[in-house]
């Protein structure tokens, strides 16, 4: 069986967050490292030297893993881009042994895959639409048509890629060639209802968020909110997290939940944890966009 995929590419519709926006100057470092004197004073000092004004400072120090984590925002000098101050600043990485990373303002791009549950897509769209996701989506690509019109109402590209066992492998592919024809950052699985591959999980470390149906680790698998019924829950939420080959393992990033009793039935459970999905995962994108997330092993420190 051959891979078959129908796309639309639309035009943009007008937003506030516009593809494309030119960088003005704003910058946010990221770093890791081993606990240590002098850390903050030589990021200040660095920023300081070189005419920049900080705009907000978090940090973190683990004291169990005796480990610094640290996100800093800066503007105001002039004749900087995001190399030179990647050049410059890795003469102290080298000296603490800090992993790094520095952004511009520069939007991230997401890709959104959906399947046939168009809750947690819908929010994304109404949020990226009035300017407070943080990213600008790029894209939706889908296992089914069910979704389409509500992407191209958006101005939104969508292509449908059909999954069956024979032709996963090449799905897989052309999603990843999507990821580099647009230019994406970030891959938001919004209810899409397929196991990614091991390679395709190893490809998209780090920039690929998952928003599973229930508080983990419990419920894991099929029918969580049945499952949830028959324990008599009084608590139903969601994760997002970052994805693994590792099902449903990857390092958490955001939970919602929300409270309920016995008179709520597993449709009733459904409804209602919609809602926790749509929360959670809106915040864990919003949060990535914004470089407030660092994964630290298999979990992470975020800077709200």
């Amino acid at each position: 069986m051959t891979l078959v995929e129908t796309a639309t590419k639309a035009s943009p519709a007008p937003l506030t967050e516009a593809a494309g926006e030119t960088p003005t100057g704003k910058f946010v470092l990221t770093l890791s490292c081993a606990q240590r004197a002098g850390i903050v004073q030589a990021v200040t000092t660095f920023l300081f030297e070189r005419g920049f004004n900080i705009e907000e400072h978090q940090q973190f120090d683990d004291g169990l893993r005796q480990t610094l984590h640290l996100r800093t925002a800066f503007s105001g000098a002039t004749g900087y881009d995001l190399q030179k101050i990647e050049d410059e600043f890795g003469t102290i990485a080298e000296r603490f042994d800090m992993k790094f990373n520095v952004h511009d303002e520069t939007k991230t791009r997401v890709l959104v895959m959906v399947s046939k549950f168009g809750h947690c897509l819908n929010d994304l769209i109404f949020r990226w639409r009035g300017g407070s996701l943080g990213g600008d989506l790029a894209l939706v690509v889908s296992n089914h048509e069910t979704h389409r019109a509500m992407a191209e109402a958006a101005g939104l590209p969508f292509v449908h890629i059909p999954v069956t066992p024979e032709t996963k492998q090449d799905a897989e592919r052309r999603l990843l060639e999507l990821v580099d024809e647009y230019n994406i950052d970030l891959v938001v699985l919004a209810r899409y209802m397929q196991v990614l591959s091991d390679d395709l999980c190893r490809s998209l470390e780090g920039r690929a968020i998952n928003i599973h149906h229930s508080f983990l680790p419990g419920f894991k698998g099929a029918r969580p909110y049945h499952q949830a019924y028959d324990r008599g829950v009084k608590l139903v939420g969601a994760t997002a997290h970052y994805v693994t080959a590792d099902l449903d393992e990857g390092p958490i990033i955001e939970q919602e939940v929300i409270r309920v009793d016995h008179s709520h039935g597993p449709t009733t459970l459904s409804t209602i944890g919609q809602d926790a999905e749509a929360l959670a995962l809106s915040r864990a994108v919003r949060w990535h966009c914004e470089h407030r997330v660092l994964i630290d092993q298999a979990s992470t420190i975020v800077f709200r």
